[in-house]
């Protein structure tokens, strides 16, 4: 591994990040010396005080990387994806985003004998309304599709309200089995959304996980690459190939509405490396990963699953901001990466990045050698611009390569075909894109895992270290118990407010009388009382009046014993912000 990567593993938690300026981030520059950035940590106290609002100097940064290494080696290529041989074995050369020659050939080869309704159907991943799962499976065969995604609604339950591990086993066998019709002998795209916190497609008996800013919390990209793989591991067992994980973007903050704690830090170059150790995890696991969303979701301030958000930075500042996650992740030969739909007017006014060709030159022009996949096409940033499947084809003419769930399979399947036949689509682009796909599922198909599937829930215990060492005290004690026997509690839902006390039983404190414990959830309002918790982003903590505030970054019952562990002073809050909070910097926390 190289030197720099590993130095970054250590002591990525002792980071100070930059700082966010109110008109936007400030300019990046290198500490001056690793002695400089240990004497300012060694400034810190032990308790986390408010501190004054960012000035317009720039805060140190985590030293550069050594000349002539590259800090995102975190994806290594599969043990069979070797340079060729010196006795010539032939294939082998990797093509520098996982798959190598011969994958290549094989997908050449089946792409020249499909006809142009299976050519279509390979650059297709739909999903589906319900649990008829013989249905989709259906049109999965008919269509030629290149599998189907798994939303919630198609997750069977037990009476218990667990998902109903079988069943779901089964179905995603059914849907790989029918990908693999007309004589396909690659496995099919069986996707889900599991980033973990807010988005979680396939519930408990199967791992729950904190929100992804937990990681920039930790600040380890270890801690980020083991997650990733468990996660993964459990997905692989009940039969999932791809995980629509992780968000690469890097958040600006509370004016950021769409990934708040999704993003696992405000800092682009902490948010590419540890999306890079979480990619690694997922793909030593068997699933592929897709870093998520270019040209930057993060920085926008609408939502694109209602509306169109306009991104109106130059393209020198995406590129000094944005796009370094995803230059990351190109570095460390992503397999995937998910283009969102922003209007960026410096690249191709009020065009959506998935159907913008400018967007598709910009991402290729990083390097990226994968396949490039759209969000969703059902979303409202898309659907209603685009009307009778026509977002399918312009999409596919711009540059994308796998086209997400259209809001309706036939008529995206139809309208490639029509625009194929009328000249509007050139079917060297629909080729080349059925090439990278089916490269990739090949390459897929013929790599063996380095983690073995895992049993549901496995990953419990890693999902408690991870909230247990992102647990950031803004404000209040370092050491020490924060309550005694006995507490209050307001705020949150009724499971959040069940969870807690359930934690607090474990640590023999009861709910009564005592301090007042508020807990804020997903875009919460400020808090009084006297202990503030942020349970997702941390930014309602900005403006709580309550003297002590701590972030969370979890819902999970592991989250919560991790805060009980805190405010019981049985556990030390080792979290540091990965953003900044109103006055509070990035790095802020208990020493």
């Amino acid at each position: 591994m190289m030197a720099w990567l590993q130095r970054a593993r250590e002591s990525f938690h002792r980071t100070t990040f930059p700082h966010q300026t109110n008109d936007g981030p400030a300019p990046y520059r290198p500490a001056r010396t690793a002695a400089a950035l240990a004497a300012l940590l060694a400034l810190a106290s032990c308790t986390a005080p408010p501190q004054p609002p960012p000035s317009s100097a720039a805060a140190p940064e985590a030293p550069a990387p050594d000349q002539g290494e590259s800090p995102t080696a975190a994806l290594p290529a599969p043990a069979s994806s070797a340079p060729k041989t010196a006795d010539g074995k032939r294939g082998t050369a990797p093509l520098g985003w996982g798959p190598q020659q011969r994958d290549l050939e094989a997908a050449s080869a089946a792409v020249a004998r499909m006809t142009l309704s299976e050519k279509a159907g390979q650059v297709l991943l739909p999903s589906f309304a319900g649990l008829d799962h013989r249905t989709q499976a259906a049109t999965v065969e008919r269509l030629h599709l290149a599998g189907s995604m798994i939303m919630a609604d198609n997750v069977p339950g037990t009476p218990g309200g667990l998902v109903d591990v079988p069943a779901l086993t089964a179905a995603t066998r059914r849907l790989d089995a029918a990908s693999r019709s007309g004589g396909r002998t690659w496995p099919g795209l069986i996707g889900v959304d599991q980033e973990g916190g807010m988005v979680q497609r396939v519930g408990a008996p199967l791992t729950g996980w904190p929100s992804p800013m937990s990681y920039g919390a930790a600040g380890s990209v270890p801690l980020a690459t083991q997650a990733g793989a468990g996660l993964a591991a459990e997905l692989a067992a009940v039969g999932f190939t791809v995980g629509f994980a992780p968000d690469a973007d890097a958040t600006i903050g509370p004016a950021d509405p769409t990934i708040g704690a999704r993003s696992m830090s405000a800092d682009p170059r902490a948010a590419g490396i540890l999306s890079v150790g979480f990619s690694k995890g997922m793909l030593e696991a068997g699933v592929l990963p897709a870093a998520k969303h270019f040209p930057g979701h993060g920085s926008v301030t609408s939502d694109s699953h209602t509306d169109l958000p306009v991104q109106k930075a130059t393209v020198a500042q995406l590129k000094a901001r944005d796009w370094k996650p995803f230059q990351a992740a190109v570095a460390a030969g992503s397999p995937m990466i998910m283009t969102g739909h922003i209007a960026v007017p410096a690249l191709e006014p009020g065009v959506p990045a998935s159907i913008s060709k400018a967007t598709y030159a910009a991402l290729r022009g990083l390097g990226f050698k994968g396949v490039a996949v759209t969000d969703a096409l059902n979303m409202g940033a898309v659907s209603g611009r685009y009307p009778q499947g026509s977002a399918a084809p312009a999409a596919l003419a711009a540059g994308a390569d796998l086209l997400l769930m259209p809001v309706d399979v036939n008529t995206a399947h139809s309208a490639i075909v029509k625009a194929v036949g009328a000249g509007k689509l050139p079917l060297s682009r629909l080729d080349e894109a059925a090439r990278r796909v089916v490269t990739m599922m090949i390459w897929q198909g013929r790599t063996k895992a380095q983690h073995p599937p895992a049993a549901p829930g496995s990953g419990e215990s890693l999902s408690a270290e991870v909230s247990a060492r992102a647990v950031t005290v803004l404000s209040g004690r370092c050491r020490g118990a924060h309550v005694a026997g006995r507490v209050r509690l307001a705020g949150g839902t009724a499971g959040d407010r069940a969870r807690f006390a359930a934690a607090a039983r474990e640590q023999g404190i009861t709910l009564g009388a005592g301090p007042l414990v508020t807990l804020i959830g997903y875009r919460g309002a400020p808090a009084g009382g006297d202990i503030a918790v942020a349970l997702d982003a941390p930014w309602p903590l900005a403006r709580s009046a309550a003297p002590t505030k701590i972030a969370l970054y979890g819902r999970t019952p592991a989250a919560f014993r991790a805060l009980l562990a805190v405010l019981a002073g049985k556990a030390a809050a080792t979290g540091k912000l990965p953003a900044a909070v109103g006055t509070y910097r990035p790095g802020s926390g208990c020493r």
